[in-house]
């Protein structure tokens, strides 16, 4: 099965929902989405995994870069993980403790956006 994404703006987040298998093949079909989102000045992106099947090391390796990106031009990522199959490569390989993940795209409107010397960081608001 093929990669699929969509891309759509839940402001002030962009959101990129990436379906089907997140692999070799379809990993940078991924990181092109995420480079023209950022070069279009996304600075919050967050990818909506919903409808992911699978991910491999290719899959979390555009992540990372996905991550890295963002976070290069000021800005954060956010992944929406509502799969515990999926949710659990994340946690496997400790990327939940860098990656911000979250069950819907409905929690990303809780989380406060601060913005200082042109870093960016969330939090949840109170």
């Amino acid at each position: 099965m093929s990669v699929t994404i969509r891309r759509s703006e839940q402001p002030p987040w962009t959101v990129l929902s990436v379906g089907g298998d997140l692999d070799v093949v379809g990993a940078p079909d991924m990181r092109q989405a995420v480079v023209t989102a950022v070069a279009e000045g996304s600075r919050l992106l967050a990818l909506d995994l919903s409808e992911l099947d699978f991910v491999d090391s290719f899959g979390l390796g555009a992540v990372v870069g996905a991550l890295k990106r963002v976070r290069q031009r000021g800005g954060e990522l956010a992944l929406v993980c509502p799969s515990s199959r999926i949710r659990r490569v994340f946690e496997i390989c400790d990327l939940d403790r860098i990656l911000s993940l979250h069950d819907s795209t409905d929690t990303l409107s809780e989380l406060s956006v601060v913005v200082s010397d042109g870093a960016t960081s969330t939090r949840r608001r109170p």
